[in-house]
């Protein structure tokens, strides 16, 4: 009976209240702009801090086949390293980007691609950390233009499908990262 009351509490423990608030995805000549939106049940320090450790980032969505942080750059800035992999149907593409962070501890984190170093084009991401009621609301957009090809009308769709089916585990995941609970 103790083993069941301990799991009981520890699954109680790890049951989290991010909440997706908002998601957009669009693409327009070539350039693709996603938007989200999320609450998490966690302070600004410790979300940020999960967020600008790439070395985490495979912890948290398995969209993320490679990350970590690399040495910084000779102007000091923070650079980083990821490879994405996906597959539509049977199509399967595996993608890197490396590039610099740009960031403020606890406001912002901007990460902009090296296109030499990466299969895109363009590619910035940026979160947002304010704090809201008890938590943190942390907006996210990425506005990417690839080296490959992507379908026009699938590739959004799928991408914002796939962030809508897998989100809520990378989100309870990295707010779990954030409390300590992992």
């Amino acid at each position: 009976m103790r083993v069941v009351v301990l799991v009981l509490l520890l699954l109680c423990g790890l049951a989290q209240a991010a909440e997706l608030r908002d998601i957009d995805m669009d693409r327009e000549d070539g350039v693709f702009r996603l938007r989200s939106v999320v609450w998490f049940d966690a302070h600004q320090a410790p979300l940020y801090a999960v967020f600008i450790n790439y070395d985490l980032t495979e912890e948290f969505t398995s969209f993320v086949a490679e990350s970590r942080n690399l040495e910084p750059g000779a102007d000091g800035r923070r650079r980083f390293y990821i490879r994405n992999q996906g597959c539509v149907w049977f199509f399967c593409k595996s993608f890197e980007r490396t590039g610099v962070v740009d960031h403020k501890f606890s406001t912002f984190i901007r990460s902009t691609a090296d296109a030499e170093l990466s299969d895109f084009e363009d590619s910035v991401e940026t979160w947002t950390f304010s704090a809201d009621g008890d938590g943190t609301l942390v907006e996210y957009t990425w506005e990417f233009r690839t080296k490959f090809w992507v379908p026009p009308l699938i590739g959004p769709y799928v991408i914002r499908r796939k962030l809508e089916r897998d989100g809520p585990y990378a989100l309870n995941r990295i707010e779990a990262l954030a409390r300590g609970e992992l």
